[in-house]
């Protein structure tokens, strides 16, 4: 099992959060809840990626990273979507986006580190430049996945874009002189469906149910917030080369062996 996670740490986390998969997969049998036990399987799959791409890449992934990695998709899968913490847990969802965008903001920062330091290219690029590669490569993750999630919502009748309670907005398409015009709607208490046979019921959901773009906004939003900040203690880290001991936990390095 040491072949998997050569570092104790990471190794103990690994562990322990196979055994929780482990045993929320056995109860899901039970259950008969065979979409629980396919995200147990993947989630299974997903633990091994870090030490996977380790090997593959030959590269050394810290600790730290390993650990927030495993963490992450642990919280995700197991938490997220079979406990309902993206329910339940108000913040849960913007919290994995905000770690999500320092992540890959430290992932897109070594890649192209890695590449710089490289003697197989002459182009030397500056430590800002550096800071706004991997801010452009965490940005563009967090772009792409929101793509994902619009996609299984509208193809896979899925609700991974989460809807938000407001109780105003403001829209042209209500403009019957259609001269672009907003017209704003204010106070709303509930809405009302009305059925193509005619009958109607109410929501009970206290305002308006906007329809995922909120979402997708505050998932930007974090996103965004996580890849600034590792960006720029990226770009300190490149300035004053291995003085950054908080890059140093989140930046894979070549092996040099």
């Amino acid at each position: 099992m040491k072949k998997v996670y050569n570092n104790k740490s990471s190794l103990i986390v690994y562990m322990v959060l196979r055994l929780f998969v482990i045993s929320t997969g056995v109860r899901s049998i039970f259950r008969h809840d065979y979409e629980s036990l396919f995200l147990c399987i993947l989630t299974l799959g997903l633990l091994l990626l870090p030490s996977f791409l380790e090997r593959k890449l030959k590269v050394d992934i810290p600790s730290t990273l390993e650990i927030v990695i495993l963490c992450f998709i642990f919280a995700a899968e197991i938490l997220g979507e079979i406990h309902n913490f993206y329910v339940t847990v108000p913040i849960w969802d913007t919290m994995l986006h905000t770690i999500n965008g320092f992540n890959f903001a430290a992932i897109g920062f070594a890649l192209v580190d890695l590449l710089n330091r490289s003697e197989q290219f002459s182009i030397k690029l500056s430590p800002l430049f550096l800071a706004i590669v991997a801010f452009c490569f965490s940005m563009t993750v967090g772009v792409c996945w929101e793509f994902i999630e619009f996609s299984a919502d509208n193809i896979g009748s899925a609700d991974m874009q989460k809807d938000f309670v407001v109780d105003h907005f403001q829209s042209v398409t209500l403009d019957e002189t259609r001269q672009n015009i907003p017209i704003k709607m204010t106070d709303i208490s509930d809405v009302i469906v009305v059925h193509s046979d005619g009958s109607q019921e109410a929501l009970g959901v206290g305002g308006y149910l906007d329809i995922g773009i909120i979402d997708t906004m505050k998932d930007l939003f974090v996103n965004l917030v996580g890849a600034i900040v590792f960006s720029i203690i990226g770009f300190f880290y490149v300035k004053g080369r291995g003085k950054g001991k908080i890059a140093s936990k989140f930046i894979p390095k070549v092996k040099t062996e």
